[in-house]
């Protein structure tokens, strides 16, 4: 069946999409409607027939932009009519972020509400005058039906044209001026604003299953590290147990890939249970850091192993043979939701002994009934269970039958069709990665880590970074590159190559670091009211962007700001400081008035209100794994230091320490101002946690 509509899809004449390169856009080329990427031939397309434009962006992984798509794009009516009234134009918001923002942020002021597939109606000079999020075949969810939707809008349209136009001048208008931050005079950032986020994140705390919120429930990783800090900054221990609580709750749920290692994007449950199961490099990117941060300030190797398994999942499943880092996994295979990672009980029972499977239904909690049911699907697949640890109370002789069983059930589910595997390499993405794996090679010691890490910086270089222009690009797919400029792309990478740099202390890697960052001051920095643009700003956005919102992605402001104060910290660079200093200011109220929405800036904050510590090692050679100093210094949970090694272009005072006696040698300093230097690791730890 499914192989039929596979196939009878790809007999059509193919849209505009079967020229782009993103996944997200591929899926559609077979669509009846006549979509058209986003560019110069869809507008003046629409301005030359004076049609609207139907905005639709998703991306590839989205499970209710498959429903919609199966619904209403591939119904031929539906299609007709887009035909002949709408300009119509798919985006991959993951490609292009800074035209998701625009309309997105546009429809959550006209709605309420906002999510993907985003649904945005645009005049022909692309003001958004409509919109929504997924609309069904017919009445139902309290929503009109697509079709409805699109007869309405063409009636007014011919009908009310003038009034239309005037509705995307104002709505254009009011995005102006709300996306217009100025520096407030007022509000200045000060510890007084950490301790009422962190108030504030508290309040929000579920004692119970841990996390912040409520359903649906998200890993938010930036509120946890940030929690972290807070707690060790004002000795707040709860603050410290709530996370390392949620930790241990989000490792124990469905959301938590028991089998394969790795994390789903969120759970639509309060307790972590059911997941929505599409996997996200950003998200395990930021747990991996969260998990190496929860084992350093605890000591408790559970969270270690949930680490391990993340890199597991990575660099089996994730990862290009040339060393990149794929975006995602979809959350449905053979067309159902979960499908890949459920199971029934009668399916486990005739998979594993009876002494296996005693166990292993107990660990798991799995029953005859199931417990997840995908409602999203007409006809869903009966008793499916998603596996979480039900009951880790388990003798230690059953270790063994637990081991066997899982080995079993990962073989097992390894021969079944895998969900769809987003391939394309973002810079972002990968930046955010590259230095979570690089720290995570050092903190657990794994060499063949650091070589991945090593070997995906290369693969940046290679086919994302161009040399003689000293540019960026941000999408990389099946041999070709995208133009697009954003934020987001130089300031993960900036961020990941840092990682990279203190791990290795190899300069060539700072040194990509200084280029990354001096692009990004050269291409997005505003001089003038402070903070970066999100893009570059090209003549096909209605309005430039600074994004202040850090959600299940951090913002490419939050991410530049940590990520200059560490650089200008090594380098000494003050022009690195003052503009993250600058972009700091800018968002001082929001950072105010809605903590929770800039957690990563947080972190920003945490580390700009005190000089940090500088380790400096003198002495060390290349094989920085093998020398217990260098990994004394990772051991330690301090989140304001910078590592860095005496070769050019660190900082001056540390070009001038020395090894002494021809043995590898630690300095931790401030400012100017050194403790006496070590040879010992554990008089490093000392001096570290003293400090």
């Amino acid at each position: 069946m499914q192989f039929d509509k596979i196939m009878t899809k790809s007999l059509r004449p193919p849209n505009h999409l079967a020229r782009e390169k993103s996944p997200y856009l591929l899926q559609h080329q077979y669509n009846p409607v006549d979509w058209h990427p986003w560019g110069n031939e869809a507008f003046e397309k629409a301005r030359t027939e004076n049609k609207p434009i139907f905005l639709s962006i998703g991306y590839a992984t989205c499970h209710w932009c498959h429903v919609m798509e199966r619904e209403s794009f591939e119904n031929p009516e539906v299609a007709a009519f887009l035909n002949v009234h709408f300009v119509s134009i798919k985006v991959d918001r993951e490609e292009r972020p800074d035209v998701d923002k625009i309309y997105m942020t546009a429809i959550q002021a006209l709605t309420g509400q906002g999510g993907w597939p985003l649904s945005a109606f645009l005049t022909p000079d692309l003001q958004p005058f409509f919109g929504g999020t997924y609309f069904p075949p017919e009445n139902r969810y309290h929503r009109p039906s697509f079709m409805s939707v699109l007869k309405q809008l063409h009636q007014v349209w011919e009908e009310r044209r003038g009034d239309v136009l005037q509705t995307g001048r104002e709505i254009q208008g009011q995005l102006t001026t709300y996306l217009r931050q100025r520096a407030p005079e007022s509000a200045q950032p000060s510890p007084a604003l950490l301790q009422q986020a962190g108030t504030i994140f508290k309040q929000d705390y579920d004692s119970t299953h841990g996390g912040f919120g409520r359903a649906p429930k998200f890993p938010q990783p930036s509120i946890p590290a940030f929690l972290l800090r807070y707690g060790v900054r004002f000795n707040d221990l709860e603050a410290v147990r709530m996370v390392l609580y949620t930790c241990e709750r989000m490792a124990a749920g469905g959301i938590h890939d028991q089998l394969g290692g790795g994390f789903a994007r969120y759970s639509v449950d309060q307790e972590w249970l059911v997941p929505h199961f599409e996997k996200m490099l950003y998200d395990n990117a930021q747990l991996l850091d969260l998990y190496l941060d929860a084992y350093l300030i605890s000591n408790e190797p559970k969270f270690a192993t949930v680490a391990r398994g993340i890199v597991a999942y990575l660099l089996r499943d994730m990862t290009h043979p040339d060393g990149g880092f794929f975006s995602a996994e979809d959350a449905d295979s053979e067309g159902k939701e979960g499908k890949f990672y459920c199971w029934t009980h009668a399916e486990i029972a005739t998979l594993l002994s009876p002494e296996e499977f005693n166990v292993a239904v107990k660990y798991y909690g799995v029953t005859e009934e199931g417990n997840f049911v995908d409602h999203s699907d007409p006809q869903p697949l009966p008793n499916q269970n998603v596996l979480s640890v039900a009951d880790a109370n388990v003798d230690t002789a059953d270790h063994p039958l637990l081991a066997s069983a899982k080995e079993k059930l990962f073989t097992a589910r390894s021969r079944r069709v895998r969900p769809f595997l987003d391939d394309k390499v973002l810079a972002s993405w990968n930046g955010l990665m590259l230095g979570a794996l690089a720290r995570a090679a050092i903190v657990l010691h794994e060499p063949t880590w650091l070589a991945a890490a090593e070997k995906n910086a290369a693969f940046i270089r290679k086919y994302l970074w161009d040399e003689p222009n000293r540019t960026l690009h941000h999408r990389w797919r099946d041999g070709e590159r995208d133009e697009v400029q954003l934020l987001s792309a130089y300031a993960s990478q900036l961020s990941g190559h840092l990682g990279l740099y203190e791990a290795t202390l190899q300069p060539r890697h700072l040194e990509f670091a200084i280029q990354l960052a001096d692009g990004l001051l050269k291409r997005f920095h505003d001089a003038e009211a402070g903070g970066f643009w999100q893009s570059t700003g090209a003549g096909e956005l209605i309005v430039r962007v600074k994004e202040d919102y850090d959600g299940a992605e951090p913002s490419g402001n939050s991410v530049a700001a940590l990520a200059l104060l560490k650089l200008g910290e090594i380098t000494g660079n003050p022009t690195y400081t003052q503009a993250a200093e600058g972009t700091l200011r800018l968002f001082a109220e929001r950072l105010q008035r809605l903590p929770q929405a800039v957690p990563h800036l947080l972190l920003a904050l945490d580390y700009s209100l005190e000089e940090p510590r500088r380790i400096v090692f003198a002495g060390i050679g290349g094989e920085v794994l093998a020398e217990p100093l260098f990994l004394a210094a990772h051991k330690v949970y301090q989140p304001n230091k910078v590592i860095l090694g005496t070769g050019k272009p660190v900082e001056t005072f540390a070009q001038g320490l020395k090894s002494l006696d021809g043995k590898p040698t630690a300095y931790v300093c401030t400012g100017t101002a050194c403790q006496p230097p070590t040879h010992v690791p554990e008089q490093l730890v000392k001096l570290l946690r003293q400090a």
